[in-house]
Formats: structure tokens, C-alpha cells, sequence
């Protein structure tokens, strides 16, 4: 834990993060073992006070908070997870808890520091484009655990909008 002390972070945060199953290994949502692919960040959240975890599927990072009722759910993983966090955020599409997350911050800060729906379809795209996959199609296709680009703008679309009710202005003005 040498990194720990020297770095001191105050948080961490993980979205849509593998965690370690009790056997110790990585599954995806599939319950393929991905354990050759993960750096081990689990130690790292197993030793730090202020941490959140950010997840849709039962296999991420906190979703050791809760873990028998995952278990109790035949459509979520069989191998429950171990790494807890002391918060947690469920959401139907991790990167989906993630940009409330944001909007969260953004109500504290006064600011919207949301990506922009362009931006953020840039980002997938690009991400896709050097080989990652969606996790629905199993594919490198712009989507997002199954969503179109389109269904993901939305979503951004809605909490760029929750924003602007409460008064906070986007960077652009």
C-alpha cells in the first residue's frame, strides 16, 4: 500500500469496473473469466475510507455492498463479488449513473460539467474505433451496453436539461 500513502488520494471512484468474485477472479457480464485483462485495482478500494463504485450488472467494483441479494437474482451473476464501497450508485447503464454522478457535482459547483452529447458520441466512437466493445453486442459497435448513440444522447440530453432548470450554465455559456 506504499502507493496509497504516497499519494494520499482523498476519493476513488469506479464505473463499470470488474470486481473480484470470491474464487478471486474477474467475470464479465456474461460470466466469462476476464481475469488476464484487470489490474488488480480491488486492493486499492479494499484499503481507502472514501470510496464510491458505480455499477449495472452485479460483477463491478461496490456491488459487494450487495452481495446476497445479487445472488438472489438469477439474471445476475452466480459468483457474487467481494469489493465493497462506502457508496454506492446502481444505475440501469453504469456510464448512465456516472453522468448523474456529474450532474450531482455540477449542482454543487454551479457549473455543467457534463461532456456535451457530441462529445461524449465522439468519445464512444473513438473508443470503439480502437477496439472496444459493447457489452450487449459482444461487438465494436457505437452503442452503450446495448444503446444506441442516439438512446445514450438522451439520457445526457435529460440531465443537461435538469441543469438548465436549476440555473447552471453549460462552459460554452
Amino acid at each position: 500500500m506504499d502507493l496509497l500513502e504516497q499519494l494520499q488520494p482523498s476519493l476513488f471512484i469506479a464505473i463499470e469496473r470488474c470486481s473480484f468474485t470470491t474464487p478471486g477472479r474477474y467475470l464479465n457480464a456474461r460470466g466469462e473469466d476476464t481475469s488476464e485483462y484487470h489490474a488488480k485495482l480491488d486492493y486499492l478500494f479494499k484499503h481507502h475510507d472514501n470510496t464510491i463504485g458505480i455499477g449495472d450488472g452485479g460483477n463491478e467494483i461496490g456491488m459487494g455492498n450487495l452481495t446476497e441479494q445479487i445472488a438472489a437474482v438469477e439474471a445476475l451473476p452466480n459468483d457474487p463479488v467481494m469489493t465493497t464501497v462506502s457508496e454506492l450508485v446502481i444505475a440501469s447503464v453504469s456510464n448512465w449513473g456516472g453522468y448523474g454522478l456529474i450532474a450531482a457535482l455540477s449542482l454543487l459547483a454551479g457549473w455543467n460539467l457534463l461532456p456535451s452529447i457530441e462529445e461524449e458520441e465522439d468519445v464512444i466512437r473513438t473508443i470503439v474505433g480502437n477496439g472496444a466493445i459493447d457489452a450487449k453486442a459482444g461487438k465494436p459497435v457505437p452503442a452503450v451496453d446495448g444503446f444506441s448513440l442516439e438512446e445514450n444522447g438522451q439520457t445526457l440530453e435529460a440531465l443537461h436539461s435538469l441543469l438548465h432548470r436549476h440555473g447552471i450554465i453549460s462552459a460554452g455559456g
